[in-house]
């Protein structure tokens, strides 16, 4: 098999592509899609195919897709980009993608998307039969992009589509702890983020991919222990500002997600169930 992956220059994509490759199989093969030949060399000397153009252009997709047997639709743009981009790959590049993929004979597609697209609590973990409800604070053309795009394409008739709904991915370098103080810094104190280590986050998609007679799925992909936003201060080594003893939690189960059916079916456990737990194995 083929597995075509996009997004393979973001934060989830660069971590993914070489486990993928590292865990192939006599037979199997991996192509990445790049917008820059450059870029794409680090994964040709892991043993991929590169194929340079725009998600957003149709010649690029024919490209992509030819002989492709899965694929796995990591792109996504968002955190300061204008509404149009947003919906413009989030949405629209994915479902192109998609018919692309469903005219080519691909077998299985993977849409990685986001726990955001639940929109407001439930006062309960999120499960993945529950609706989009649109609003709270992290609600916006990313969320509803995403949540439009996972629509379009479980419709595509033909298409073997599973969804994977990541949480606030972490580590290995990853700045996104770091930069996680941008929003805790305007929490309550026990506003709590549902958070998911890169190895987690590949070991689900690989674990999705893979999985035989599961299409038009959803599935949750995160950790056992959601931090609050005083933990993410002390995670980073910032003192906590009194005014977040001060705030109130507006709704205490926001985006925070059940993993039992990932657990389930798939086999899914957590080789880092905590943030803690990463730091101590050096892997933050």
């Amino acid at each position: 098999m083929l597995t075509l992956v996009t997004g393979t220059t973001g934060q989830v994509g660069r971590r993914f592509v070489p486990r993928l490759l590292a865990q192939r199989r006599p037979g199997e093969e991996v192509r990445v899609l790049v917008r820059d030949a450059s870029r794409g060399e680090p994964f040709a000397e892991l043993g991929a195919q590169v194929v340079v153009g725009d998600l957003r252009d149709t010649d690029t997709l024919g490209k992509a897709v030819a002989g492709v047997g899965a694929v796995v639709n990591v792109a996504a743009s968002f955190r300061g980009v204008p509404d149009e981009e947003a919906w413009a790959v989030n949405r629209d590049a994915a479902v192109e993608l998609g018919r692309a993929a469903q005219a080519s004979g691909v077998r299985r597609f993977v849409q990685v998307s986001t726990g955001i697209v639940y929109g407001v609590g439930r006062g309960r973990p999120l499960t993945e039969d529950d609706e989009t409800r649109p609003g709270g604070p992290m609600w916006g053309a990313y969320g509803e992009s995403k949540a439009e795009a996972e629509r379009e394409l479980l419709g595509i008739e033909g298409l073997d589509v599973r969804v994977a709904r990541l949480p606030f991915v972490y580590g290995e370098g990853d700045p996104h702890l770091a930069q996680s103080l941008m929003w805790a810094g305007n929490w309550a104190a026990t506003q709590r983020l549902h958070m998911g280590h890169h190895a987690d986050v590949a070991q689900g998609l690989l674990r999705i991919l893979h999985a035989p007679g599961i299409a038009g799925r959803i599935y949750n992909i995160a950790d056992d222990a959601p931090v609050t936003a005083v933990e993410l201060h002390q995670l980073n080594g910032v003192e906590v500002p009194e005014e977040l003893y001060a705030r109130t939690d507006p709704d205490p189960w926001l985006v925070i997600t059940s993993t039992e059916r990932i657990r389930r079916e798939l086999g899914y456990r957590p080789v880092y169930p905590s943030v803690y737990a990463a730091r101590e194995a050096g892997a933050l």
